[in-house]
């Protein structure tokens, strides 16, 4: 079993990097991909623009540390690159589908790299294989480079501003020319992306953390609409649209992003550990102790301690060397050894009243084992607290958050969730206590949890199709 069944899945990491003639963008790169390794598992790439002004590319399934060697690496040369890391929400895992990707055009070698889904790429699919094109891979990056290419002898920017007036849904994505070093952010701002500079250039990537990795300084999150283009001249900033509004998705505060990064102007960490306390403020209970699953139910546990003044201790430890690698084993054995992922720390529990927090509850599946594990070590009482309100419905945006006939808080209401999970007491944070925690500057997305998304959308997963309404876009 993996303990992070109840959770969605990462989606992915961009990263990419502009610096003066000579200089190792690839190892870079490979450092700030590394830095988002959390955002997906199945595979990573690296494009880059070699000293002779072709492009290049490596990329292979698995972790980054599996696909670059030392070895690869020193053959990796180049003054600008882009990066990802790869969670497949749409597309299958295979090599194919492995970014970044890589197309001809009037434009030259033309790469790119996307975190995202888009909403209309069944259509745009369908209508470009209509007019002869021929698709290699499955995922919604290849559409988006196809749509470029096709308008290349336009020029750059018109090519770019053209085709963002086409896709519909989440992308924060960089591309990669033999001249130019491209960030561009959908929008509604859903999917991260932010702007650094270091020593001879500037960085793109989908959190601050990444630019820490390489000593680049955080300027600012890339805007909504925004497309910045990079060159020796420096950063070209142009808006594909006047409709923006600022959406982030809330998962990233929530899940998704690593503490230490800033995302939109907030810390990731701070969200977290005030998430802990106005948990604490909703939905109080008398306990001997609070604990955090590990790893994202930590910091919130932290903020419950210190709004309630119940002591902060260790109940479960995690093995930070069991990876993707790890073996699943067989059905009947699942049970058995989740304890090589998870294990309880026994003085800890044994007799105790204990508050567990964790950042969400998906299916539910793995919140009951964990609880179960810390009953068997002789917890007294075990009160579950949800650092985030319950996932009701699908993501659309990036997430691979699954249909509702999946999701728990969608079939059962708080008492049949409790019974289920053979927890004492139960509760989540509420909506506005979500939107406080971030810091309630702007309109986060919080359609997995309430049904509004940021823009409509027009898809089938599975047998279960949504369609919204979409917010009344605002200027930004």
């Amino acid at each position: 079993m993996n303990p992070r069944d109840d959770h969605p899945h990462e989606e992915c990491g961009v990263f990419g990097i502009r610096m003066e003639e000579g200089a190792a963008a690839p190892r870079l790169a490979y450092y700030g991909i590394y830095a988002l390794q959390h955002r997906g598992q199945e595979s990573a790439g690296i494009a880059m623009v070699r000293p002779d002004g072709s492009i290049g590319l490596h990329k292979g399934m698995g972790l980054v540390a599996e696909v670059f060697s030392e070895q690869t690496l020193a053959g990796l040369e180049g003054h600008a690159a882009i990066a990802h890391t790869r969670y497949s929400t749409t597309g299958s895992s295979t090599l194919e589908n492995a970014q970044p990707l890589l197309a001809q055009s009037k434009l030259g070698t033309l790469a790119i790299a996307h975190n995202g889904n888009l909403v209309n790429a069944g259509v745009l699919r369908d209508l470009l294989e209509e007019t002869g094109t021929v698709f290699h891979t499955t995922n919604d990056s290849e559409v988006i480079l196809n749509l470029i290419s096709r308008r290349a002898r336009k020029g750059l920017e018109t090519a770019l501003t053209e085709t963002l007036q086409v896709i519909q849904g989440s992308y924060a994505m960089v591309l990669l020319t033999p001249e130019y070093l491209i960030g561009v952010r959908d929008p509604r701002g859903i999917r991260p992306l932010c702007l650094g500079e270091i020593e001879g250039g500037y960085v793109l990537a989908s959190e601050s953390c990444s630019l820490d990795a390489v000593g680049a300084r955080l300027v600012r999150d890339v805007e909504p609409g925004e497309i910045l283009i990079i060159g020796k001249e420096g950063v070209r900033s142009i808006m594909s649209t006047e409709r923006t509004f600022l959406s982030t998705c809330s998962f990233e505060y929530i899940y998704f992003s690593r503490p230490d990064s800033i995302l939109d102007g907030t810390s990731v960490y701070l969200a977290r550990k005030q998430a802990g306390r106005i948990l604490f403020r909703e939905s109080p209970v008398d306990a001997d102790l609070v604990s955090g699953v590990p790893d994202s139910g930590i910091v919130a546990a932290e903020g419950w301690s210190e709004a309630s003044g119940m002591p902060y201790a260790q109940t479960l430890i995690k093995n930070k060397y069991v990876g993707r690698s790890f073996i699943a084993p067989a059905q009947e054995l699942r049970e058995r050894t989740v304890h090589v992922k998870l294990n309880v720390l026994r003085p800890n529990v044994a007799g105790k009243r204990i508050v567990l927090i964790d950042d969400s509850i998906v299916r539910g599946t793995t919140s009951s084992r964990l609880v179960q594990m810390l009953r068997e070590a002789g917890a007294r009482e075990v009160h579950f607290r949800i650092a985030s309100p319950p996932v009701r419905y699908p993501c659309y945006f990036g997430i691979d958050i699954p249909t509702r006939a999946e999701l728990v808080a969608a079939n059962k209401d708080l008492e049949e969730i409790r019974k289920m999970l053979g927890v004492d007491s139960l509760a989540y944070l509420s909506v506005e206590g979500l939107i406080e925690a971030i810091g309630g500057r702007h309109d986060y997305c919080t359609g997995c949890f309430t049904g509004m998304y940021p823009l409509s959308a027009a898809i089938e997963r599975g047998k279960y199709v949504m369609e919204e309404s979409s917010r009344t876009p605002q200027g930004r």
